[in-house]
């Protein structure tokens, strides 16, 4: 039990793969949602696996669950991650979706409405998983998992805080906020608490390559709560979890992925991000997805030979 938590209750926003302890579970309950989402993907999507994808034998055949984790913002989904995990290989792949990504979409004209961000105001975690998955090329969500600020902060206090090294001082306020945003982290190694981690999270103004800077401290503050989640108070922050988490992810697969994840560590986790170029575009900067080193990062992930062995794995 406490091998699995430790692995996989990453507790926060960006590497909840979400789950209690074993001995909550039973088969009556198998099937029962544990955190009471709203949507299930599941049940929704009418092809978790894309036919047109290029990847579709790939998808089908593998032995990976893939969860999407999104933190909400006042109506947008300020970070888009898809936590994907090969239960054969027991690997960890998390890439992250730039919240400027260009998706546009029949009927949301205005130039605002065009980034993979604003999918989730209108569509919910139903529409914004299609888009991430058409994004990734016809890649299968299972699952999803949705977190807000007031959330992260309190699963990070449970966690005793997240050890970072801040690389400067981070300062900047925007009192027309709701609520007011004051931001104020020193430069140097430290302990974040709940409240001092939603500010690093939210902290976008002074990275040489803007969200793209700060997608790679969001994924650096994931690869340190990993390693911090190995020595806490568990059953706490299990808790915490399940009380500030809306996940539409089931008991049964909670009981298949943890006898899946015995002996799984650190060293099996590997971060991405969607491959593209910024852009301007109708006055607006965007994040242009790259098909082709999206195929690229897929073949990787899925361990896929190059189509020129005339093999999909």
């Amino acid at each position: 039990m406490k091998t699995f938590l430790k692995y996989f209750a990453v507790a926060f926003l960006l590497l909840t793969v979400l789950f209690i302890p074993i001995s909550m579970l039973s088969q009556k309950v198998a099937n029962i949602q544990i955190f009471g989402g709203e949507e299930n993907l599941m049940s929704q999507m009418p092809a978790l696996v894309d036919e047109k994808s290029p990847f579709f034998e790939a998808f089908k055949d593998s032995e990976r669950v893939n969860v999407l984790l999104l933190g909400a913002n006042h109506g947008m989904t300020d970070t888009i991650m898809l936590v994907s995990y090969d239960l054969k290989a027991q690997h960890v792949d998390l890439i992250s979706i730039p919240r400027d990504t260009y998706y546009p979409r029949p009927g949301y004209n205005d130039a605002g409405s065009k980034k993979i961000n604003a999918v989730y105001s209108s569509e919910k975690v139903l529409g914004t998983a299609k888009a991430v998955s058409e994004t990734l090329l016809g890649m299968p969500i299972h699952y999803y998992a949705l977190v807000d600020y007031e959330g992260i902060g309190k699963i990070v206090d449970a966690m005793g805080g997240v050890p970072m090294d801040i690389p400067f001082h981070m300062t900047y306020n925007d009192p027309y906020d709701k609520p007011p945003l004051h931001i104020d982290i020193p430069k140097g190694p430290q302990v974040l608490s709940g409240e001092q981690a939603v500010q690093f999270l939210r902290y976008r103004h002074g990275y040489p390559e803007g969200d793209i800077g700060r997608i790679k401290a969001q994924q650096t503050f994931m690869k340190s709560a990993f390693s911090q989640m190995l020595s806490l108070s568990l059953p706490k922050v299990a808790a915490t979890i399940i009380a500030n988490v809306d996940s539409d992810i089931s008991v049964g697969m909670v009981a298949k992925l943890a006898t899946k994840a015995v002996g799984l560590s650190g060293s099996n986790l590997e971060t991405y991000m969607l491959p593209g170029v910024p852009q301007t575009a109708e006055g607006l900067s965007f994040w242009f997805a790259d098909t082709e080193k999206t195929a690229e990062m897929i073949q990787t992930i899925y361990s896929i030979k190059p189509p020129t062995d005339g093999a999909t794995k």
